[in-house]
């Protein structure tokens, strides 16, 4: 992982959530301007608009290493934004009337919104006196960071109404363990996914499980992930949540916190680059859901963050098997790691676990007001 050297404050509002992606444009030809952009709003200062048919602006870029970039001068302009240069650091600042919202370091593949840190693609590289992003990072986890509503016909025309939660692992599969304090990462995950169950039923929400004992769909995970997204996608789930532990094996007492997963979006690279190269132009089922995913990620990601007050390992893209085919939003969270002991006794506890469960319900809660905020009145109004 790549480290900082600074602290970040996590912010908790809602409003400035809301974005959404401009389309991807082709690669041959400079994108020119076809309208300029409305300024930047919090979702109460402006009424929803029905979802526009054509983006409004397509982006200008260049061919850097490779990859087509876009310049951090451009994005703060399209969002009416304050570009400015951290003291003694290799660090830009895009900043409102709030104060800094996104923080962007040379040659880093990550970046901080009102802070919550959040993986990129490809890293961010200086050039004429500017940062530049690359375009693809930019078109599908910047700018759905920054204004949805411009697009929210990409966005589920339906409420949330049920959600699918997949304990990680069972059966024969423990998952990762600490041998020390005899955990295994399945029965924790089921823990939390009961519990989490109890908090959404309340809140109102059809809750299926998929696996309420310790079992699994096969011994083989080739077949067995898949299954666990075809539950989701029979009970036309509004969200699927796929609950995990994480562990590394060395460094076991310094690696600590929560990282959350999206599916990657075509094309993007992963947080974690694929061994097989050929995913990466890989269409999957799950990637019709990109711009749902992104806001669902960042939703629960922030609040787990925020919540558990642990350390923040970031929002993160994956080809995972258990995203790829999902026909409706999803997620897997890494809420805490096994290896190391003192989060382990904390796991240890109902009471952490059911303040992991908390955090879980309130991430949902918040996409869910997000989604509902952000889609056209017509279709609000259904």
């Amino acid at each position: 992982m790549i480290a900082r050297q600074w602290a970040r404050g996590v912010w908790v509002g809602f409003a400035s959530l809301l974005a959404l992606p401009a389309f991807a444009q082709p690669a041959t030809a400079v994108a020119k301007v076809d309208a300029a952009a409305p300024p930047v709003a919090s979702v109460a200062a402006a009424p929803v608009r029905a979802a526009p048919t054509r983006p409004q602006k397509l982006w200008s870029f260049v061919r850097l290493r490779g990859t087509d970039y876009v310049s951090l001068r451009d994005v703060a302009e399209r969002f009416g934004l304050k570009l400015a240069w951290k003291k003694s650091s290799f660090t830009q600042t895009l900043s409102d009337a709030r104060g800094v919202r996104l923080d962007f370091e040379n040659n880093q593949k990550d970046f901080y919104l009102d802070g919550v840190r959040i993986f990129l693609g490809e890293p961010v590289l200086l050039e004429k006196d500017v940062l530049w992003v690359s375009k693809i990072d930019l078109i599908k986890t910047i700018a759905p960071l920054l204004r949805i509503s411009d697009y929210s016909a990409h966005l589920p025309a339906n409420p949330v109404k049920t959600i699918v939660i997949d304990p990680g692992h069972g059966g024969t599969d423990p998952g990762k363990q600490n041998a020390r304090l005899k955990l295994d990462e399945k029965d924790l995950t089921l823990d939390v996914g009961l519990r989490l169950k109890k908090l959404l039923e309340i809140l109102g929400y059809r809750v299926v499980m998929t696996r309420t004992t310790d079992k699994r769909f096969s011994n083989n995970p080739v077949i067995d992930l898949p299954l666990r997204a075809e539950v989701a996608n029979k009970e036309n789930a509004d969200i699927f949540i796929s609950i995990h532990f994480n562990a590394v094996d060395r460094d076991l007492d310094r690696v600590s916190g929560t990282e959350t997963y999206v599916l990657t979006p075509q094309f993007q690279i992963s947080t974690q680059p694929e061994q097989n190269k050929s995913m990466v132009k890989e269409s999957y089922p799950g990637n019709h859901q990109d711009t749902a995913n992104v806001l669902l990620g960042y939703c629960l990601h922030r609040e787990l963050i925020a919540d558990l007050k642990g350390s923040d390992r970031g929002y993160k893209r994956s080809r995972l098997g258990v995203l790829r085919t999902l026909e409706c939003p999803g997620l897997l969270v890494e809420a805490a790691y096994l290896s190391n002991d003192t989060e382990a006794r904390r796991l240890a506890t109902a009471e952490y676990r059911q303040k992991i469960a908390s955090a879980i319900a309130d991430g949902i809660q918040s996409y869910a007001t997000a989604l509902a905020t952000a889609r056209p009145v017509s279709a609000a109004g259904q």
